[in-house]
């Protein structure tokens, strides 16, 4: 299983981005999904995941309201919408894949096993 993340780059506060991680070598809704990201000198947190197992989404509260995670399992495909972005937001952000992770836990980064490279999100005037 391979995961390839796209989508990060430079942008102003206040603008938008959109991640894409795409999914390789097995189908999509297989798997539950996770967001996370790291700052410099910071841990890794949790940002949103969807669970296949309950069908559930979750997002930190950080980013509630700004952020919105969706599916397109026709293209093996995860998003991660990002709007009202801050400088806050700038870290390397990651997506992750495992398999019975109920959303309720999904922001949990120990539980998942597969993991992309990460793109760089950087939020500065």
């Amino acid at each position: 299983l391979q995961l390839v993340e796209s989508g990060g780059g430079l942008v102003q506060p206040g603008g938008s981005l959109r991640l894409s991680c795409v999914i390789v070598g097995r189908p999509l809704d297989y798997y539950t999904i996770g967001w996370f990201r790291q700052a410099p000198g910071k841990e890794r947190e949790g940002v949103s995941c969807i669970s296949h197992s309950d069908g559930g989404t979750n997002y930190a509260d950080s980013v509630k309201g700004r952020f919105t995670m969706s599916r397109d399992n026709a293209k093996n495909t995860v998003y991660l919408q990002m709007n009202s972005l801050q400088p806050e937001d700038t870290a390397i952000y990651y997506c992750a894949a495992d398999i019975g992770i109920d959303s309720d836990y999904g922001l949990l980064s120990g539980l998942y096993d597969h993991w992309g490279q990460g793109t760089q999100v950087t939020v500065s005037s």
